[in-house]
């Protein structure tokens, strides 16, 4: 009976020491998901949920380097937007750019780099195959152009000018070329409701911190907006 009841016991010690073994353990596991979720947040606009500048651009020059030729930059600036802020308020403007992000989101796929660059302004790396990209732009039109219903039931009516640069095209996978191009596209376009591909031309207009010269902002502290 004395060998049983030092053997139950050895068992129960074990068992003891593993169980408080695995507390702090356990304790480090939930502090590096939380840690995890705090540097995902980080990343990410708040107010979008789409990734801040910097996270973009670090993801989209990796998205770059190792996707093909078919790899495409997307830029999108919200039309009439100040208007927006100015006639309904700019709760009405934060659920506006909210709505965008998420449609961009939607659209682009989980594999995208979709960040918001500033204000109303909005860019996308993917690959988007030449068979596919007319059709995919002009899913990505209708989307944008899409009214926004707010929460107090009120609609918003919106759109959005769109610029594409395609590695094929401009001949270049480099991040900064591609946006000035697409940058470019864009405001040859602006508000004529439909999406704009860039030509080898647009890569060689002049530019700030790779956005085209003569943007707004482009000319203060000589920094792009």
């Amino acid at each position: 009976m004395d060998s049983v009841l030092r053997a139950h016991t050895r068992i129960g010690q074990r068992a003891l020491l593993l169980s408080t073994a695995a507390v702090p353990l356990t304790g480090w596991v939930v502090h590096a998901v939380a840690l995890h979720k705090q540097l995902a947040a980080s990343r990410r606009d708040p107010l979008t949920g789409v990734l801040r500048r910097d996270a973009y651009t670090a993801r989209a020059r990796r998205l770059l380097a190792r996707q093909g030729s078919e790899t495409a930059l997307v830029m999108v600036d919200a039309d009439h937007f100040k208007a927006v802020n100015d006639t309904m308020g700019h709760a009405a403007g934060d659920a506006v750019l909210a709505a965008f992000g998420a449609r961009l989101t939607a659209w682009a796929g989980p594999r995208a780099a979709v960040g918001r660059l500033g204000g109303d302004e909005f860019a996308v790396v993917l690959e988007l195959p030449a068979t596919r990209r007319e059709q995919c732009l002009a899913q990505l039109l209708r989307m944008l152009h899409t009214p926004v219903v707010l929460d107090d039931g009120r609609t918003v009516d919106v759109a959005a000018s769109v610029g594409v640069a395609t590695a094929d095209v401009i001949g270049s996978g480099d991040l900064a070329v591609l946006q000035r191009a697409a940058d470019a596209a864009l405001y040859d376009g602006k508000h004529s409701g439909r999406a704009v591909t860039a030509t080898a031309a647009h890569a060689q207009v002049p530019s700030v911190n790779g956005r085209r010269v003569g943007r707004p902002g482009t000319a203060v502290w000589g920094r792009a907006a």
